[in-house]
């Protein structure tokens, strides 16, 4: 027996080859304009959750999405875990922007406050990281998530490690 309010989804992407070797010899945010402005389905996670990247600059990552049904909880909103997605993508990316030729980064921790609910009427979210201190070893950031309107959806910080490749 079929449902026939069954929906369905597809999406593509480009298989995640992150070219180690060119990493190894651009800055941070080289690298991330390079890869990820050119071709956004060079992000798996972006093109299953809905969202892509829009600008990198130092010290500054945006993104932007679209919340939908598929994001759905239990309860008929969009799952935090979206915005919290979004918010260690951005504020992980502009923390990458800052890193020399020869350093990665990966995420410590994040904390995300949730603010209000997002449904698919919430329309087009954006998603700001900003460096807050970045040294050799540690880099905080910030991040907020905001609607059209510029309400305030949700709102994190991270800690990441900074490493040699």
């Amino acid at each position: 027996m079929t449902d026939d309010r069954l929906r369905h989804r597809t999406h593509e992407w480009l298989p995640p080859e992150p070219d180690l070797e060119r990493l190894k010899t651009l800055p941070g945010l080289d690298y991330l304009r390079e890869l990820y402005l050119g071709d956004p389905r060079r992000v798996p996670i972006g093109q299953l959750m809905g969202f892509r990247p829009v600008r990198f600059d130092a010290g500054l990552a945006l993104f932007e999405g679209f919340p939908d049904e598929f994001h759905y909880n239990p309860i008929g909103s969009v799952h935090g875990g979206f915005a919290a997605t979004m918010l260690d993508s951005a504020m992980g990316c502009a923390v990458h922007t800052v890193c020399k030729v020869g350093q990665g980064y990966t995420t410590v921790e994040i904390k995300v406050n949730y603010i209000r609910p997002m449904t698919r009427a919430t329309g087009r979210v954006s998603v700001e990281g900003r460096v807050v201190a970045a040294g050799n070893r540690i880099a905080t950031a910030d991040g907020k998530v905001t609607d059209e309107g510029g309400r305030l959806i949700a709102h994190g910080s991270t800690t990441c490690l900074i490493f040699p490749l």
